[in-house]
């Protein structure tokens, strides 16, 4: 069941001043997020994956088409209904957004604050979500006393105070390290595996989406140009710029200079062997070289994990009379895609 629905949305922002044309940052995109799973949405900078999201919770009006998140049809609606139907998604910024003035407890309280909820009641819930993150002992700290990891899980501490079925995340991992980056990914997979929060990230990091992504929704110039499981998106990429974007983190078939090094330093025939949990497994594909005589060097190319599924391109330096390897790649053909590169 989806809850959040984008129908047929586009964003055109008008003109900044005389002579400009506007500007389509949303065109026309239909997609529809099923409750409980965490999508990601990938894209350059200028695709409209920012613009995307803050339609979602409503900072930004549709120029046409209609959204729907759980349930209500925030399309049309003012600001003062928006503004409870907001009470049910959180929000989680790259520059964190944390009030300078206030400690790490009255940021967390604020959100109670705004939506009514009595005082009395803030002391239990703002405890239950500073050691859900894991800040306990940083309660009355500020802001300029805490790393950039610790601020992020402020904000989605904050971002859960008034227990939303759905939570934003607005490249919210890219001003931090790397080993920041995945403490923060992992807090935010607990939010959705522990509280059953839909969850979108919005980014342009393949590592972030590859880490805990369900669903894969890439961006190009406003348009949704590929929209699929992780692991298929990742496995199978069909649009250029999704090809692009795996090409960062998954090689493929070896080509310019690559290709051309690898030629000058491994003798022998170049083939690149394509596997996924589907295919002839890599023991399989080894046995069988080696039984037909074939000398082999693995010489480029790594396997990937994806949603517990892996899947990978593995080039090969093959040695050995050419009939022996015409005929063992025959046979691996049958159960794998064998592409000879050189």
């Amino acid at each position: 069941m989806a809850i959040i629905e984008l129908d047929n949305v586009s964003k055109v922002f008008p003109r900044a001043h005389r002579g400009a044309t506007p500007v389509s940052a949303v065109e026309d995109v239909t997609l529809h997020v099923e409750a409980g799973e965490i999508a990601g949405v990938i894209g350059y900078s200028g695709a409209g994956k920012s613009t995307l999201v803050r339609l979602i919770n409503a900072l930004e009006k549709t120029t046409s088409g209609t959204i729907t998140v759980d349930g209500t049809r925030i399309t049309g609606l003012s600001e003062r209904r928006l503004q409870r139907v907001r009470l049910g998604i959180g929000m989680i910024f790259q520059q964190f957004n944390l009030f300078s003035s206030r400690t790490v407890w009255g940021n967390i309280a604020y959100p109670l604050q705004i939506a009514g909820v009595p005082k009395d009641q803030h002391q239990r819930r703002v405890s239950e979500l500073l050691h859900f993150v894991g800040l306990a002992d940083k309660a009355h700290s500020y802001p300029d006393q805490l790393s950039g990891g610790q601020k992020q899980r402020v904000g989605i501490a904050r971002a859960l105070a008034t227990s939303p079925k759905v939570l934003l995340a607005d490249e919210a991992t890219s001003a931090l390290d790397p080993e920041t980056t995945q403490d923060v990914l992992r807090l935010l997979k607990k939010v959705n595996v522990e509280l059953g929060i839909t969850t979108v990230v919005i980014t342009h990091e393949m590592e972030v989406v590859k880490s805990i992504a369900d669903r894969v929704v890439v961006m190009e110039r406003g348009r949704v140009v590929e929209d699929g499981s992780a692991f298929d998106v990742f496995a199978h990429p069909k649009h250029p710029t999704t090809k692009r974007f795996v090409g960062t983190l998954v090689a493929d078939v070896p080509t310019g200079a690559t290709l051309e090094s690898l030629r000058a330093n491994h003798p022998g025939r170049l083939v690149t062997l394509a596997f996924h949990d589907d295919s002839l497994p890599q023991s399989r594909a080894f046995a069988e070289l080696a039984a037909s005589g074939v000398e082999f060097e693995l010489v480029h190319g790594g396997m990937e994990d994806v949603q517990g599924r892996s899947f990978g391109n593995l080039t090969l330096a093959l040695r050995g009379p050419d009939d022996a390897i015409d005929s063992a790649l025959g046979r691996l053909r049958v159960g794998l895609s064998a592409t000879e590169v050189a």
